[in-house]
């Protein structure tokens, strides 16, 4: 069936809330996570974000894409959640209930990777801090070199981490953030990556790289009181790129959020 600007903004709002959407499959066995884009957690040092669209005349889809060091689960990761109706939702059954969510994570650097890459000449680890004789970082599946001059990250406006940090060593989040500035499609999802749980044969309509993203924890402002989104939902409707156009001034990029500070 066609769908309205309203009907779009309406899911976003639900994502926003973070409650299950019209679309979400219905019943008390089901725990439904709905999440949105989030450039300020405490527990993900953000480097990279885009807005990926996608629609025909019966389906539309909007893709958040988030990358960045998850300071708790001590990995890289990028995060796309989905909003839409045509999302191929991830459901994972345990003995209690079946969970429900619009997130897929792709990992970029392992765990295991980033303790490799932090053990001294002792094999101590240098805790979220990289030793300055490895060469290279596994990314994906890609070996990428890494660069250890510090005036390199601040000339990009990223700082080395002050605390027990005498050296001026890379951090993790900081060699994130690098690639983001650098060399952004190392941490980037494709296009397959991106499809993953909406229809393959939907026509991709735009991505915003660039755009005016206003905090996910003021619940006074509904994303459909945003004019990101209104322009988003008028673009889906229309499936006209040039609609896109913006008033208010990009600030999406990470020197504008604070986070990954828990």
């Amino acid at each position: 069936m066609p769908y309205t600007e309203f009907d779009i903004l309406e899911e976003l709002d639900c994502a926003f809330n973070d409650v299950p959407g019209s679309y979400y499959p219905k019943g008390e066995k089901y725990n439904c996570y709905n999440f949105f884009l989030d450039l300020e957690h405490g527990y993900c040092e953000t480097a990279g974000n885009r807005i990926h669209l996608y629609a025909d005349a019966e389906r539309w889809a909007v893709i958040f894409e988030k990358s960045g060091y998850q300071n708790r689960g001590g990995r890289a990761e990028i995060q796309l959640d989905y909003v839409g109706n045509c999302i191929d939702y991830i459901i994972t059954d345990s003995d209690d209930y079946t969970s429900v969510s619009n997130t897929e994570v792709i990992t970029l650097i392992s765990g295991g990777e980033y303790e490799r890459i932090s053990l001294d000449d002792s094999g101590e680890s240098l805790f979220e801090l990289i030793n300055p004789k490895v060469e290279a970082v596994r990314v994906k599946e890609a070996m990428v070199t890494i660069e250890h001059d510090p005036l390199k990250y601040e000339g990009l406006g990223i700082e080395p981490r002050e605390y027990d940090n005498p050296d001026r060593l890379v951090g993790f989040g900081e060699l994130i953030r690098y690639f983001n500035e650098a060399e952004p499609n190392l941490i980037r999802a494709s296009e397959e990556e991106i499809k993953l749980h909406i229809p393959l044969d939907i026509p991709k309509i735009m991505t915003l790289d660039e755009f005016h993203y206003s905090s996910l924890y003021d619940k006074d402002l509904l994303a459909s009181d945003q004019e990101l989104y209104q322009l988003i939902a008028k673009v889906l409707v229309n499936q006209d790129a040039t609609l896109w156009k913006p008033a208010l001034e990009p600030n999406n990029h990470w020197s504008n959020w604070e986070s990954g500070n828990l």
